[in-house]
């Protein structure tokens, strides 16, 4: 049975429409991330959550109670803000205490409910430490601490990593998805970062203008993308014009159409195409440029069309990259990955 269940809920701002329609559900102890560019509404439908936001229409329930109407004070909800909103003033210790003072728990309850919490994020002995002598890491750390000491239900996190720097980003991920596990809460992350949601995530939602454009696990998406949008936000894709006809794709008769007919868009991934020399099927171009990232390189093929065709390639040790200019074939390696979209 889901553990988060948000139904149809729309939210606006004058005229803007921020959410349109979402719904969507959580199972118990799992990582929901939503995902989308700036200005989606991903961060509004997650105030609504906490009940920061209200929504102009639908419901939101958790373990099965419906807390549309009810204070964010009284939600079982931990939030992790963005900037982390530490008190400067306050220790590490006394940052973590704080919602328990809030809620009059005991001292000697509040003592050992943040030892507790300290040492479950590695930050024992830390406690007397203010923010302001803590690495970006350890207070990441913190904010998370002082919502789960609160025991909440769920835990909600709003592009907790964009002040971190990209090695300690990649390291938290991992490091706040374990803990996570740990832990067994249910959690929705918010980021615009495809890496993240690939990471962090059990089922991601892409989110569009106020909507939700799909929800499924993050291979899922990743592998077969429900719309243009999806399969270029998520990674890297080609999309390409073709004509669909009689339950294939005209000039290509090893792709599949999927009961398309007439101008679809043909997607293929930058790994699912391989360059070779000489004449054959695929498509035919000039190396228009070339980027090597380690054992990867990807390659801009120019075939006279409005984007040139990206080829991502696997580089043998020593071996030179192909000279800007140069004249290959690109050709699928797996015709059923290919995707065929309507247009």
């Amino acid at each position: 049975m889901a553990h988060i269940e948000i139904q149809g809920v729309a939210k606006s701002f004058g005229a803007l429409h921020v959410l349109q329609d979402c719904t969507l559900s959580v199972d118990k102890g799992t990582v929901l991330t939503l995902l989308g560019p700036s200005g989606c509404g991903k961060t509004t439908l997650l105030r609504v959550l906490a009940g920061f936001a209200e929504p102009d229409a639908g419901r939101v329930h958790v373990g099965g109670v419906d807390i549309t109407d009810t204070a964010p004070s009284r939600r079982q909800v931990g939030f992790v803000f963005q900037n982390y909103a530490l008190f400067p003033h306050l220790t590490v210790a006394g940052n973590v205490a704080y919602g328990l003072k809030v809620r009059r728990v005991g001292r000697a309850a509040i003592r050992e409910r943040v030892s507790r919490a300290l040492d479950l994020v590695s930050l024992a002995g830390l406690d007397d430490r203010y923010p302001a002598q803590l690495s970006g890491g350890q207070q990441q750390r913190v904010a998370i601490t002082r919502a789960l000491v609160l025991e909440p239900q769920v835990l909600l996190l709003d592009e907790p990593f964009n002040a971190l720097d990209l090695k300690l980003r990649q390291a938290m991920q991992i490091e706040l998805r374990k803990l996570i596990g740990r832990v067994g809460i249910t959690s929705i992350f918010v980021t615009h970062d495809q890496g993240e949601a690939m990471t962090l995530s059990d089922t991601v939602a892409v989110m569009r203008a106020g909507r939700i454009e799909q929800l499924g696990r993050p291979l899922e998406i990743y592998d077969r993308p429900a719309t243009e949008f999806v399969a270029t936000f998520i990674g890297r894709a080609n999309v390409l014009p073709a004509r669909a006809h009689g339950g294939i794709i005209e000039g290509m008769p090893d792709l599949d159409a999927r009961g398309n007919e007439g101008e679809v868009a043909l997607v293929v991934r930058p790994e699912n195409l391989a360059l070779a020399d000489g004449a054959g099927p695929g498509w035919s171009g000039r190396v228009a440029f070339a980027s090597a990232i380690g054992p990867t390189v990807e390659y801009e093929i120019d075939i006279g069309a409005a984007e040139p065709l990206r080829v991502a390639a696997q580089r043998r040790a020593g071996e030179t990259l192909l000279a800007a200019g140069a004249t290959m074939r690109a050709t699928i390696i797996e015709p059923s990955a290919c995707i065929v979209l309507p247009r």
